[in-house]
């Protein structure tokens, strides 16, 4: 079960992917990429429209609004768009990921939160 599981949230990832690329492509028309940009924002975003601390509501959302979501964009994306952006998500999949660009992801977002902090601190304090 843990397996399936897992392989769910493999395709489910994939199909993220492939929608963020199908809304970038200028074949798909300009309502279905706002819906493709959206949802994939949605499920690439830490924030949840309902908190996950919230209980069973928390998770409801991760559980029925991306996956409901992605698949009215994947019915409403033009079928040659959606089998080249699926073939570009594999591709995409199956390379490997570099640790070095994330430790430059993870530095960037650090400098951003002391900067910020730096800003927000009271001169006096």
């Amino acid at each position: 079960m843990l397996e399936a599981a897992k392989a769910w949230a493999r395709r489910l990832k994939r199909e993220v992917h492939a929608v963020w690329i199908a809304a970038r492509d200028p074949r798909t028309p300009w309502l279905v990429r706002l819906l493709a940009l959206a949802v994939a924002a949605y499920a690439l975003s830490p924030i949840d429209l309902i908190p996950d601390f919230v209980p069973v509501l928390g998770y409801l959302d991760d559980l029925l609004i991306v996956p409901l979501g992605l698949w009215l964009v994947l019915r409403l994306v033009p079928a040659a768009v959606l089998a080249e952006a699926r073939a570009a998500a594999a591709a995409a999949a199956s390379r490997p990921s570099s640790l070095a660009g994330a430790a430059a992801i993870v530095a960037l977002w650090l400098g951003a939160a002391v900067l910020l902090l730096w800003w927000l601190w009271p001169a006096g304090a």
